[in-house]
């Protein structure tokens, strides 16, 4: 969902619905395949916008797969904050933003399967979920819940991990998935510094309810 406020007359929200189509197709496509060498015509054809609209909104296919997967990754950080509202606990905080995350590999596949494709290049992005995760590591180590000394390498950590939690949901649908994710947070836990018997009771709280 767009953050800024709509556009005022009809021009400007054309102009941003058909931004926003280019988008949502380049979406489609890193989801589908990552291949970003498919013809800027077959992207305004999967749009249902004219070839010239493209060069109005981007000024080449980098810039438009580029916005699609920032794009991707702030509806990601929306949905985690939705069900993290309220939680303080940075211990806690980690541990359910990994096993929701796994969880949207079936209720969210398209995100999923764009961080799949992209995601190691936005671990350290200021967008999607890694400022959130950077904001959780700060303060569990200044409060000493954590034990680490450079949130940026846990942050490295934990993404590089989460990549491959999801890469392993995507490839082993049929696996249980919760099951895999509490064990990946455990380890995640365990990792900066939360005790071992800590790290799996955390690990094995129930999330809350979505509103």
């Amino acid at each position: 969902m767009p953050t800024s406020a709509p556009p005022s007359n009809r021009f400007e929200r054309r102009r941003a619905a058909t931004r926003q189509a280019l988008i949502r197709a380049a979406r489609q496509i890193l989801a589908e395949s990552g291949d970003t060498g498919v013809s800027i015509q077959a992207i305004a054809d999967r749009a249902d916008v004219g070839f010239g609209s493209f060069y109005n909104h981007f000024e080449s296919k980098a810039a438009l797969f580029d916005e699609a997967v920032l794009d991707a990754l702030d509806e990601y950080g929306r949905a985690i904050d939705e069900r993290l509202e309220g939680i303080d606990d940075p211990a806690e905080r980690v541990a359910f933003g990994v096993r929701l995350s796994a969880g949207m590999a079936e209720t969210h596949p398209e995100i999923m399967r764009i961080l799949r494709h992209r995601g190691l290049g936005h671990i350290h992005s200021d967008r999607g979920l890694s400022p959130r995760a950077l904001g959780d590591l700060t303060t569990g180590a200044a409060s000493g819940r954590f034990t680490f000394t450079d949130p940026e390498i846990a942050l490295s950590a934990l993404g590089g991990s989460l990549l491959a939690l999801l890469d392993l949901r995507l490839t082993r649908p049929d696996a249980d998935s919760d099951a895999t994710a509490r064990g990946m947070a455990e380890m995640m836990l365990r990792m900066l510094g939360v005790p071992p018997d800590e790290a799996r009771e955390i690990a094995g709280r129930p999330i809350p309810a979505s509103d």
